[in-house]
């Protein structure tokens, strides 16, 4: 090759090269025109090297204690020097490079984030007034006494981001703050998304983190301890919030209100004043809190009041002081495929007007009652396909004011004494197509009314002497409709004193010597076509002590 090919193949190497530049001047500038700043070799403080910084630029600060508040730029990623070791509570480099907010003449959150920004590794605290006495004071009273203020309030935030459409905030420590650790709002018009990651936030006198007005963010694996309301809170805004970790909080591990709609999945909520998450204010409250883990929080595991209508799905509560799901003052959760299990009273408690939905949970091995109900003015509820069983005292308790339906239900309870279901004076039960099992004085105990059609109730033993035993034991006063309904192993199918009974169509197996004892009925009973399965010809149907009614049709079958 001579002298003067070579050179021009050069010339066209050098040619390709330089094009290749400026198409990536032109793809890529904020990468070719990156720097590094560091702090404090380059500039004494980092907002020095923030203001001296462009678009693109990387701050990385040494560690030790900055004594500023700080402003990002758009585009800006603020970083702790230090790789990604583990220290005591968050990263190490985190614990070891401090932004402290306390020093005179000190105004603004302790860091601000932009459009675009990275703030990440740091540890953010003496921003705004902590009182420790305080703190101390409202976590004794569970927070009874706190006054009720939307976190959207305004407030001096240890991290702000506000009106910030994208940025990160990651690997930070915010502590001792007299606002919220970590404070996310929208802007007018439009939503903002910001990802806070893997931060640690405790003791700061409003939430750990909270995302208020419009927030749609990303709320990932971060844990929130001791905080002076909720771990992670919610004013009307709708972010994701998963993988998370609240604990010890005084309020509720992750708060839920103002017409706030997230969605709460993967969270472990535990050990926290009241609620492990709880959800309240008006029916706009819309959430979906599905697959977290609930445990040993002081009131309910999971909380639904004041009309707000989450849904709540496949969620495990267990070991809470009161109640594994509890939805009062007029909520109307959708409650699907839980497990309630024991927890100190009720593994699902409703009361106070609540309207609710029950669909395929799993209540056991709570201490009163696996689905409660207390007394109240006027509550509705629709039970489908759950199972209910060896529960301390009885499956389902329901006290006056409830109209409730169950039906494919699995109710069981074990050789004690209560009855599988107890209807309350003054409430209304309609059964249909339930398997209800126990050994107790009865699968159903009936002060109130109920409907019963084609429910199976299975007895464990029958009990010929001693404390009744009973498939329906109607108490003086009752009211009882039971049709189609298969009895095995019970004293008696039904037994009513005193009561209003119209039982029709029933098949009652293994009993003692009457399949249907009535004594003294309110009004004359309708008791028809009844079949009753004996191996002894001495058994009858109907027991009956009174007068009138319509008792015919009625059939012995020996086996």
């Amino acid at each position: 090759m001579n002298t003067s090919s070579v050179r021009t193949q050069i010339q066209n190497q050098r040619f390709t090269l330089l094009c290749l530049a400026v198409i990536a001047s032109l793809w890529f500038p904020e990468q070719l025109s990156a720097e590094t700043l560091l702090v404090p070799q380059d500039h004494k403080t980092i907002q020095a090297a923030i203001d001296a910084a462009e678009s693109g630029d990387t701050v990385l600060v040494s560690a030790g204690t900055y004594r500023e508040r700080i402003q990002l730029k758009p585009g800006l990623i603020v970083q702790s020097v230090g790789e990604n070791e583990r220290g005591k509570l968050g990263l190490a480099r985190a614990e070891a490079t401090i932004v402290d907010g306390s020093f005179e003449g000190a105004e603004g959150p302790g860091v601000s984030m932009a459009e675009g920004s990275t703030f990440d590794g740091f540890t953010v605290t003496g921003v705004g007034k902590y009182n420790d006495e305080q703190w101390k004071h409202h976590h004794a009273t569970q927070g009874n006494e706190q006054p009720h203020e939307e976190i959207g309030e305004p407030g001096t935030a240890g991290i702000s981001v506000i009106g910030v459409e994208k940025c990160t905030v990651q690997h930070n420590i915010v502590h001792h703050v007299g606002y919220s650790g970590i404070a996310i709002m929208g802007k007018e018009g439009y939503r903002v998304s910001p990802h806070i990651y893997r931060n640690v936030t405790y003791r700061n006198m409003g939430g750990g983190i909270g995302s208020m007005r419009k927030s749609s963010a990303r709320i990932e694996e971060n844990v929130c301890f001791e905080n002076f309301y909720a771990g992670i809170g919610h004013d009307d805004a709708s972010p994701l919030v998963i993988n998370n970790e609240c604990y010890q909080n005084i309020r509720a591990g992750i708060g839920i209100s103002e017409g706030a709609c997230p969605v709460v999945r993967g969270n472990k909520c535990y050990k926290n004043r009241r609620a492990g998450i709880g959800v309240r204010t008006d029916h706009d409250t819309r959430p979906v809190i599905d697959k977290n883990e609930c445990y040993e929080n002081d009131m309910a595991g999971i909380g639904a009041s004041e009309e707000s209508g989450p849904v709540i799905s496949n969620n495990r509560c267990y070991r809470n002081k009161l109640v594994g799901i509890g939805a009062n003052s007029h909520a109307t959760p959708t409650i699907v495929g839980n497990e309630c299990f024991e927890n100190e009273r009720v593994g699902i408690g409703q009361q106070d007007g609540a309207h609710t939905i029950l669909i395929g949970n799993n209540c056991h091995h709570n201490k009163m009652a696996g689905i409660g109900f207390e007394n109240t003015d006027s509550g509705e509820s629709i039970l489908i396909r759950n199972r209910v069983a060896d529960n301390g005292k009885v499956s389902v308790g329901i006290n006056a004011g409830w109209h409730v339906m169950m039906t494919g239900n699995s109710f069981e309870n074990g050789e004690g004494l209560p009855p599988v279901i107890m209807v309350h004076k003054g409430s209304t039960a309609t059964l249909i197509d339930n398997h209800i099992s126990g050994g107790g004085v009865a699968g159903v105990r009936v002060a109130g009314k109920v409907i019963l059609q084609k429910n199976q109730f299975q007895g464990t033993t029958l009990r010929k002497v001693g404390p009744p035993n009973f498939g329906v034991w109607a108490l003086p006063g009752s009211e009882v409709v039971m049709t189609e309904n298969q009895f095995d192993s019970w004293r008696h199918g039904l037994f009513a004193s005193d009561a209003n009974v119209s039982a029709n169509d029933n098949r009652i197996s293994h009993f003692f010597k009457s399949a249907i004892v009535v004594q003294k009925p309110a009004i004359p009973p309708t008791l028809t076509g009844n079949i009753a399965v004996s191996t002894e010809s001495k058994t009858k149907v109907i027991s009956y002590d009174g007068e009138g009614g319509v008792i015919e049709n009625n059939v012995i079958e020996i086996e």
